[in-house]
């Protein structure tokens, strides 16, 4: 996910009913109340425009597996999410050269691999312009599948997440077809599906290229069989016509993710759409959304905005009327690191210190969300059993 703007439970019976709950809850994507354990289809199960998923409500997000603890979008942070109980854990997905679907927050891997360290590849560093923002750097889009695999992955913040770096050059460049793969044995030895929740990053930008990502992704989805509407997997973008392209390949689960309110999506500056991402909030945006995805993941700040100084406000009315059109809401992303929690819920003067995260997360389950983007699964998971207990 790309922040654009920056960087024996109870059970919940009702979605956006404000009570949570950590456990074998439905999540109603896009249609009426969540019946507790129900994965159904039916008529009598189903809501305007979706259907069921068999996840927890608030559902915990894995949010680039558990990035506060390994580096992201490696097999290791997958896999230690997986075992905190990460009810999904999510992969960004950009292309190679040569079209394969990699696993990287960006196609930039200056900052979270160890490219810069191979002499091979120096003339490879140029400069590009991403979606208007110009980047110097290496991207996977110049390398083949296998130059990259000579890579290694590292930590993306080291001077927040020092301990991180412990493990860097510890694992390489995941395909989304290994993590399929993982995701398949996983299920296996667990007696379970494992979900996924997989993001197409810069997908007009790619477009452009002649990489589009949309085809590749539904090719695999359907050759490891999630790409049916009760698949245990979700997708999602930032720019709705991806999601739109994505409908009409495969029935999976799809969510629109929205950045801060004045930001437009790329693709609708490239088409010359005018709307914002305050035009899509509002009840007439969030109605068109729900034509073709089942919810949507927005800024925590679109959820409850911060004033000057940082701290919480009221909460907008953004679940209230996303509910009222069926879509689920995911927002993103909570951490435990003071730098990145609201002011109110900062403890001590070191920035990089855990602040008050379970006082913060108490604070957004409150508006009735579906579930949260958490880099602290652990965290997340012990907040909602606290949230459902009350």
């Amino acid at each position: 996910m790309t922040e654009r703007a920056q960087a024996g439970p109870g059970r919940r019976t009702m979605l956006g009913a404000g009570a949570a709950v950590l456990g074998t809850a439905a999540l109603g994507l896009a249609g009426g109340p969540a019946v507790a354990g129900t994965a159904s289809n039916t008529p009598e199960h189903r809501g305007g425009h979706g259907f069921r998923l068999d996840l927890p409500v608030p559902t915990v997000i894995g949010h680039r597996g558990a990035s506060s603890y390994r580096p992201e979008h490696t097999l290791g942070s997958y896999q230690l999410a997986l075992d905190m109980g990460a009810h999904i854990v999510e992969q960004d997905l950009v292309p190679t050269k040569d079209g394969h679907l990699v696993c990287r927050h960006e196609n930039d891997i200056t900052a979270t691999t160890d490219v810069s360290a191979h002499p091979e590849f120096a003339s490879r560093r140029t400069t590009k312009k991403v979606d208007g923002v110009l980047l110097t750097g290496w991207f996977t889009e110049d390398f083949t599948l296998a130059e990259l695999k000579t890579l290694r992955a590292k930590e993306r913040i080291p001077g927040t997440r020092q301990k991180n770096t412990l493990y860097d050059g510890r694992w390489e460049i995941p395909t989304f077809e290994e993590v399929l793969r993982w995701a398949d044995r996983e299920g296996r030895r667990r007696g379970k599906p494992v979900w996924l929740y997989v993001e197409t990053k810069h997908p007009t930008y790619f477009r452009g290229l002649g990489l589009g990502l949309e085809e590749p992704l539904a090719k695999l989805l359907r050759r490891y069989n999630r790409h049916r509407q009760h698949s245990p997997l979700i997708l999602q973008s930032f720019e709705p016509s991806s999601i739109q392209r994505l409908a009409r390949l495969v029935a999976t689960p799809r969510i629109v993710l929205l950045s801060g309110a004045a930001s437009r999506p790329w693709d609708f500056v490239t088409s010359g759409d005018p709307r914002t991402v305050a035009d899509l909030v509002k009840p007439e945006g969030l109605k068109w959304m729900a034509s073709f995805a089942q919810g949507i993941g927005p800024t925590l700040d679109l959820v409850i905005p911060k004033d000057a100084s940082g701290r919480l406000t009221a909460p907008t009315t953004l679940v209230e009327d996303a509910h009222a059109q069926g879509l689920a809401l995911h927002p993103y992303t909570m951490r435990n690191e003071n730098t990145f929690l609201p002011a109110d819920f900062r403890r001590g003067t070191d920035p990089n210190a855990y602040g008050d995260a379970f006082g913060a997360f108490q604070a957004y389950f409150a508006t009735g969300i579906d579930g949260i983007f958490s880099d602290n699964p652990d965290t997340a998971l012990l907040a909602a059993a606290d949230f459902a207990a009350k």
